[in-house]
């Protein structure tokens, strides 16, 4: 953003200014997944140098997922009472000061800790995001908006595998948790310039506030009430979101926290090897995230209704991810790690649709908290399913993850579908 202003002394407005604002949360997402996974990609050299089992590798990811599932819904409502602006910019300060704690890791218990810290400060992106979402996109283009800051996930995960593995190869573990962890810092300052809501925002146009403020207006977001705590659990198109993470979001975790150890436990790779190939499965991640939602928004512009192009690209989403059950059972590394990559993209076209129910469905009083639930609900399941990897893959094997992350996603599709027979707006009275 120039310094340039408008006669009068006013900033000169720049052109399509939500664009540039859902860009700097597709850039805290892209940092947040650097940072998260450091750990995953460091692993088995941490693994060997500590003599972590498995299971005590699942314990630290654990520590992580209930920081991050507790808090979900406490950022959720804190970004709700004081603002996006400064909610993000305390989730980030949070999560790169924790990152960097982990160079200091020493033993199992400091990994546990540092992971948990990381969780508190890391939960709160997703809620922070889609409330930007719904303070400056309207309904039509809210799918595109959550596809593109939601793909900051997949670029991160792309880019952790090489950056982290080089970083590690030269100079050690240690180092790879401080690069990563500083470049939070760096977006705050770009963050704490640039964001405001759009009636708050010198640079925003005439037309575009009118854009988004009709938008407001169709669908109520402005004035629908703060809906208390207890009215949000009674009501079942909550429980349809939360429901549809706690079965699907497990399956992105397996990917994104075992898919390295796999790599070197099952195919044999190196660390070289792994920064190489790593990040192959998370490059289709983008393409599902950008093409889900611009699909779905695309089915509106037809004249389809939300409650189908919403639910057509979460049946998309679901079947797509059948395609990680024979993974786990190629003899080739190759042919593996392609059908990950469909998995993962179809994952990504699913969760760009979980993502935007929470806007669709409350308005922007409401909506992170939603949010913030659906994630509890995200992270109960990644709780569940990483206790329960850890044990399976060291009395058993891989094989029987990828078949239950292969079949969950269609148990999510249905109770969706159950707990959500319409999607429509649930401000006004429960469901």
């Amino acid at each position: 953003m120039n310094s340039a202003t408008a006669s009068g002394g006013k900033p000169r407005s720049i052109r399509g200014l939500r664009w540039w604002i859902i860009f700097t949360c597709f850039l805290a997402t892209t940092i947040n997944y650097l940072d998260r996974q450091c750990l995953s990609v460091t692993a088995p050299a941490i693994s060997k140098e500590f003599g972590f089992s498995n299971a005590d590798y699942s314990t630290i990811i654990t520590s992580f997922l209930i920081a991050y599932t507790i808090m979900q819904a406490v950022s959720g409502r804190v970004i709700d009472f004081i603002g996006t602006r400064l909610g993000m910019a305390a989730c980030i300060v949070v999560w790169s000061v924790a990152g960097i704690l982990h160079a200091f890791g020493n033993g199992l218990w400091s990994f546990r800790i540092f992971r948990f810290l990381l969780g508190v400060g890391e939960a709160g992106n997703w809620p922070g995001a889609t409330k930007v979402v719904s303070e400056w996109f309207p309904p039509r283009e809210r799918g595109l908006a959550v596809g593109i800051f939601d793909s900051g996930s997949s670029l991160g995960g792309m880019l952790a595998p090489p950056i982290v593995a080089a970083v590690t190869l030269h100079f050690g573990w240690q180092p790879a948790f401080v690069v990563t962890g500083l470049l939070g810092f760096l977006w705050l300052w770009l963050w704490l310039k640039i964001y405001r809501r759009p009636e708050e925002h010198p640079r925003i146009s005439r037309d575009e506030l009118a854009m988004i403020s009709a938008g407001r207006e169709a669908d109520e977001s402005d004035n629908a009430p703060r809906i208390p705590w207890v009215r949000l659990l009674g009501m079942r198109a909550v429980w349809g979101v939360i429901m549809g993470r706690f079965l699907s979001d497990c399956v992105w975790w397996f990917y994104v926290y075992w898919l390295p150890k796999y790599l070197s436990d099952a195919r044999g790779f190196s660390l070289a090897e792994i920064g190489c190939s790593a990040w192959i499965p998370f490059v289709m991640v983008d393409f599902g995230n950008l093409a889900g939602g611009w699909f779905s928004g695309w089915l509106l512009r037809r004249g389809w209704s939300l409650n189908a192009a919403r639910k057509t690209i979460l049946a998309l989403g679901a079947l797509g991810m059948l395609a990680g059950v024979p993974a786990g059972f190629t003899a080739h590394s190759g042919i593996c790690l392609g059908l990950i990559a469909i998995a993962t993209l179809a994952y990504s076209a699913w969760g760009t649709m979980m993502l935007t129910l929470p806007a669709d469905l409350f308005g922007s009083r409401t909506v992170a908290l939603v949010s913030g639930l659906s994630g509890m609900g995200a992270g109960a399941g990644g709780i569940a399913f990483t206790w329960a990897i850890g044990l399976v893959v060291d009395k058993f094997s891989y094989q029987p993850v990828f078949i239950a992350a292969g079949v969950m996603p269609l148990v999510a599709l249905l109770s969706v579908q159950i707990l959500i027979p319409k999607v429509k707006r649930m401000d006004s009275a429960p469901s």
